[in-house]
């Protein structure tokens, strides 16, 4: 997180919403109640795979969602391409034409969502991406995560030993029958096909693993039509209470597991057909198999120009994945809020401006104070 302020805000969720809290419940204005991703970042999107390996840009990271506010979703998404556009040297004019472009592919998505946009839509740096994805195999995820392609997951920085108890734990639950039909029903694998937990190991995965669990676990599989066997690489991950905050009345799941893969089956489609919920040594965890193609969206340096193309491509992903969720008349009335709410000065709702003004400064204020701190720990 002291690597960069855009770094920073990308790990500080809870921060964000306290920030949100004490700007007053009036600051942002109510959205209808949706399924929404609660961690919405520019890195929290990315191309990923569906069950069938066909290739989808959508929400990619679900640990915060709930239902919610919509609008939250489109201040954390305003205010990491804020952070972007700084961390790139672009001046603030170039954040306000971000604004702008992104409400225009946000309102676009109300008009007419889909399943799956269109690649003609997309910026260069996603094609760039999605064309990579679209490419990988097996023997790319292995030389990333593993660094070879034995089977075993090498311990070391990332990966770090499991407590006897933690490992029997694990061994159990890829004896459970659900788990065995989560792997094999992806990429056209034999359903009755034998599963074979090889090996596990608690896995230390930046921010999202500071103070919970999370292991990943290299598995073999029988592939459909060949023979031998093909392995792949499954997230176990431990749910907590999400920060965002959840519209009154909403029926959500209590455990976290189910509301994390709940979310996702609303949000990216592609994801949640993936995911499944489980206990483990009483944690709530959800699982996740490892695609090759599922990869975030970095941006590190930007011209004005890719800055607000890419503003207005994201921002139309998380919209499709709004829009969804709503019927045409609670579209049409979102979108007239949100176009009433402008002003002459700036095609965007004055209080996505204000908000992400205000929460830029805070996150400023707060990364030059956890940098000291980092530096005095070091």
């Amino acid at each position: 997180m002291a690597a960069s302020a855009h770094a920073y805000v990308r790990g500080s969720t809870v921060q964000f919403y306290a920030w949100l809290r004490e700007q007053g419940e009036n600051s942002v204005p109510k959205g209808p109640p949706v399924w929404i991703c609660g961690d919405c970042h520019v890195g929290n999107l990315g191309p990923l795979a569906d069950a069938d390996g066909q290739v989808h840009v959508q929400i990619r990271d679900l640990d915060q969602t709930v239902i919610g506010n919509p609008n939250h979703d489109l201040i954390r998404l305003a205010l990491s391409l804020s952070s972007a556009a700084r961390g790139s040297d672009l001046p603030g004019v170039t954040t306000a034409h971000m604004l702008e472009h992104m409400m225009q592919g946000y309102e676009q998505a109300l008009i007419a969502p889909t399943r799956r946009g269109s690649f003609a839509d997309k910026p260069e740096s996603v094609r760039v991406i999605t064309r990579r994805a679209t490419r990988r195999t097996w023997k790319h995820l292995a030389r990333e995560r593993l660094r070879d392609l034995r089977p075993t997951i090498p311990r070391g920085e990332r990966f770090w030993p499991l407590t006897r108890e933690e490992l029997k734990a694990i061994q159990g639950l890829f004896r459970q029958e659900d788990v065995r039909r989560l792997v094999t029903s992806l990429k056209g694998r034999d359903d009755d096909a034998e599963m074979e937990l090889l090996d596990a190991a608690y896995w230390m995965k930046g921010c999202s693993s500071l103070g919970r669990f999370r292991a990943a676990a290299l598995v073999s599989v029988g592939a459909n039509g060949k023979s031998g066997k093909e392995f792949c690489l499954v997230d176990i991950k431990e749910a907590i209470a999400a920060a965002a905050p959840r519209a009154l009345k909403a029926k959500i799941p209590s455990d976290n597991g189910e509301r994390v893969v709940e979310g996702a089956k609303h949000l990216s489609p592609a994801l949640g057909q993936r995911m499944m919920a489980a206990k483990l040594l009483g944690r709530s965890v959800w699982l996740r198999e490892l695609m090759p193609q599922d990869l975030k969206i970095e941006i590190d340096q930007l011209t004005r120009e890719q800055a607000v193309t890419a503003a207005r491509y994201l921002a139309h992903v998380v919209g499709q994945a709004h829009a969804r969720q709503m019927d045409v008349g609670t579209r049409r009335e979102f979108r007239a809020d949100l176009r009433a709410r402008r002003t002459k000065r700036l095609d965007a709702p004055t209080w996505l401006w204000s908000s992400v003004v205000q929460l830029a400064g805070a996150h400023e204020v707060a990364y030059l104070e956890h940098c000291r701190t980092y530096v005095s720990a070091a």
